[in-house]
């Protein structure tokens, strides 16, 4: 290893001016984060070990302990349960913290309490979770004849892992836990290549097939039966601001995509439009109008606008 202190300390001398400038306050200003209470940052390692006792919890024997059987299945489930909520508790809570204003009245105590009752609230929902995951990993098995059996697109399907990020992600959202959520669902987007925001509102029998590349806005609706390729983006058109000139936030703005529509790949759909039951989309489509039901939406050769058939319009 080099000795940053040859040539005279020449190194030694960078080093020092260089810290001294990225050490003035105003140079980070904008990056720097300290919250309140000095409590500390949410922990990555934390909540990928908190996803991996939930996978073994939802799907036993395919995550965690391989040889379980119904005769130990109540014990490994209730250990990883234990083990999960003892981090999310503390990972919920510094989550709070990290948002938390410093001029906020509450006090730790009372964040501490409540990541404790979001937790408890969390695990209720666990059942039904697993039962919509059920139904994604049938539409999965169904819906690709590449695949021998519904255990294969539990193990090794990118469009399961970031489903199951997704769901869990999602109840956490709706129970008001701060940027834990979007951690998690992050979590699966860095290795699928599937940005799912965990505001999105994703009903059953949802399979996205190949899967990367695609993108699922935060207010997008998707209904039962929904099938989506790679590069798929359901995204927003425009940005509201308000009279500061800041982005207005929550608004709804991504696609609502009825059942049972079937969108191929590289489409993009935008805005607030409603794409109607039964609907395909073809590959490569730009749609920025809804689509009524049994629509046939094909994109010409040489042309921009799509093509709708059988839409009456």
């Amino acid at each position: 290893m080099a000795n940053l202190n040859n040539g005279n300390g020449a190194y030694g001398s960078v080093i020092e001016r260089v810290t001294g400038q990225l050490c003035e306050p105003g140079s980070y200003e904008g990056v720097y984060h300290r919250p309140k209470h000095e409590q500390p940052m949410p922990s990555l390692a934390a909540l990928e070990e908190v996803m991996e006792r939930l996978k073994a919890v939802l799907f036993p024997g395919y995550f965690g302990n391989s040889e379980v059987t119904p005769e130990t299945m109540r014990f490994h489930i209730g250990a990883n349960l234990d083990a999960a909520c003892r981090l999310l508790v503390e990972q919920v809570k510094r989550g709070f913290c990290f948002v938390c204003p410093r001029d906020e009245q509450r006090t730790c105590a009372e964040c501490e309490d409540r990541s404790q009752r979001i937790s408890q609230d969390f695990l209720e929902r666990l059942p039904g979770i697993r039962s919509l995951l059920a139904t994604d990993v049938d539409a999965a098995f169904r819906g690709d004849p590449a695949a021998k059996t519904p255990g294969e697109t539990i193990f090794c399907y990118p469009s399961i892992i970031a489903l199951t990020h997704y769901r869990v992600a999602h109840a956490l959202h709706h129970l008001g836990v701060s940027i834990i959520p979007r951690i998690i669902t992050e979590m699966a987007h860095s290795r699928t290549g599937i940005d799912i925001h965990p505001g999105a509102h994703i009903d059953e029998n949802f399979f996205i097939d190949h899967g990367t590349g695609v993108v699922i806005g935060e207010t997008s609706v998707i209904g039962r039966g929904v099938r989506l390729y790679q590069g798929v983006t359901l995204g927003a058109k425009s940005f509201p601001k308000d009279e500061a000139g800041m982005l207005v936030k929550g608004q709804p703005r991504h696609p609502v995509v009825e059942d049972d529509v079937t969108i191929y790949s590289g489409a993009t759909i935008l805005g607030r439009v409603t794409i109607g039951r039964g609907a395909v989309i073809g590959g490569n489509v730009w749609l920025t109008r809804s689509v009524p039901a049994g629509a046939r939406v094909m994109q010409p050769p040489g042309q921009r606008e799509a093509l709708v058939e059988g839409s009456g319009i």
